[in-house]
């Protein structure tokens, strides 16, 4: 059973995932960061592997990915950064990113450098159903690494029972058809959410975007077994330099 799935187990409700940007407030910040998290309460850890051009990603968490660049964060830096990391950190760590980078290090090999850290999963918001079941899926399993795909509101019964028969770990439910970071009406998408928990799909669904606090942590989770935070938590490394004193004040106002 993976890290993932034993969460999961032991937790089915109110599980948070935070998001956080690889080399991001600074190059070597990325371990500490991850510490910062487990010990103040997160269930999972996404860690985004910053990149020039990312779609789905609103303007703060791609000014973070631009500082990491610019910090010098790259692939083989992360997966250096990582190698140890395993010995520290006993929560869930997933890989978010784009396609691009992760077919110039070479697929395989991004997954074999992801196994061997430690690394629970992948998300790749850009790969698309048809590649990954005829060309990616076989490495995925190979280095059994849970890969997870996204639904939105707008996404149908049947590509959601499609992409959740080929997810593992979780799904991921886009709160709204948007970037992260812009405020959600997360009380107008319960139809959606409700919608989801009632086809009993086989994985657990996170919702992501708008998450920014207590109460939409708490309306993100009702039909849901929990959300995925990301900008709010940015933002709160960029207010305060301490990225300890940071984490715990968010997080305890998240969880608290």
């Amino acid at each position: 059973m993976s890290r993932i799935e034993k969460l999961f187990e032991k937790k089915n409700k109110n599980v948070l995932n935070v998001y956080c940007t690889a080399g991001y407030p600074d190059l070597d910040s990325t371990l500490r960061i991850m510490k910062a998290l487990q010990d103040n309460g997160a269930d999972l850890i996404e860690l985004g592997m910053p990149y020039s051009d990312p779609l789905a990603d609103g303007p703060v968490i791609q000014a973070s990915g631009t500082k990491a660049l610019e910090n010098g964060m790259s692939l083989g830096k992360l997966f250096w950064q990582l190698r140890d990391f395993r010995t520290v950190i006993h929560i869930p760590v997933l890989l978010m990113g784009y396609m691009n980078p992760v077919l110039q290090y070479g697929f395989e090999q991004f997954c074999e450098a992801a196994a061997e850290a430690g690394v629970d999963g992948i998300i790749l918001p850009d790969l698309p159903v048809y590649e990954f079941e005829t060309e990616y899926s076989k490495l995925l399993k190979k280095y059994r690494l849970d890969f997870v795909f996204l639904v939105t509101p707008e996404t149908s019964e049947s590509r959601v029972r499609k992409v959740d028969s080929l997810s593992s770990g979780f799904l991921y439910a886009v709160s709204s058809s948007s970037t992260t970071g812009k405020d959600k009406d997360l009380e107008s998408q319960q139809a959606y959410l409700e919608r989801l928990e009632n086809m009993k799909l086989k994985n657990p669904v996170l919702v992501g975007f708008g998450i920014k606090d207590r109460t939409t942590f708490l309306t993100a989770s009702r039909h849901t077994q929990g959300a995925i935070i990301g900008t709010a938590y940015i933002k709160a490394l960029e207010n305060n330099p301490n990225i300890e004193s940071a984490t715990k004040q968010f997080l305890t106002s998240i969880l608290n």
